[in-house]
């Protein structure tokens, strides 16, 4: 479909077509911004963090600290954070699972951000076009009445058919956006639960023998 192709289909589908076709373009910008900003906080990256959770339970806890140092993933940062609220003789260790508890609130906070317009557009877009259609009907039956005796059938189903393209528009914006939110709040909970595993292991495991320290020294 070319420019003057697709600018005649939304302006057979009114105003709410276009507030329709708005609302697809920002729920593509906001999908993409999320893989984007998936992939850079390392949403699906978990081995560095797996080997440091190995070694901070087998007592090399200064190797498994250093592991961290350097990553940026979701679950790395956290699982650094926590290791080294753990080992941080100034905290107790109430104030040391709350520290890491902030850690992971704002990590999580970070990772459902742009949310809130997904489910914002999933649920308004099919209320536009359904608002769309009725207000096409309306219009198709005033001229059906105007028309009196005079009434030609395929007038009215031709405004009937374009009244119900803003249906069709808003369910088409409404089955991505709600596919997308779904998918992404899955990637969150699958963080979560990672960090939730790797705080409950860092703090819950034993202290290192003297001979692993004098080893790891």
């Amino acid at each position: 479909m070319n420019l003057d192709g697709l600018t005649t289909f939304l302006e057979r589908g009114g105003p709410a077509l276009w507030l329709i076709a708005v609302l697809s373009v920002l729920t593509l910008a906001i999908i993409l911004w999320k893989i984007w900003r998936l992939l850079r906080a390392g949403a699906w990256s978990s081995s560095n963090t797996d080997a440091a959770l190995s070694d901070w339970c087998n007592g090399r806890r200064d190797k498994a600290i250093a592991t961290l140092d350097n990553q940026r993933s979701l679950r790395a940062t956290l699982a650094h954070a926590a290791m080294c609220n753990q080992r941080n003789a100034q905290l107790t260790d109430a104030e040391a699972r709350e520290e890491t508890t902030r850690v992971a609130k704002s990590l999580l906070r970070d990772t459902r951000a742009g949310l809130r317009p997904l489910e914002l557009i999933a649920t308004i877009a099919p209320l536009i076009g359904l608002l769309g259609t009725v207000l096409g009907m309306i219009a198709a039956f005033q001229a059906l009445q105007d028309s009196g005796n005079q009434a030609d059938p395929s007038v009215l189903a031709g405004g009937i058919w374009e009244a119900l393209l803003t249906t069709a528009a808003g369910m088409a914006v409404a089955i991505p956006a709600s596919m997308a939110l779904s998918w992404v709040e899955s990637i969150a909970d699958r963080v979560q639960a990672d960090m939730e595993d790797a705080a409950t292991r860092i703090f819950t495991a034993p202290e290192p023998t003297p001979t692993l320290k004098a080893r790891e020294a």
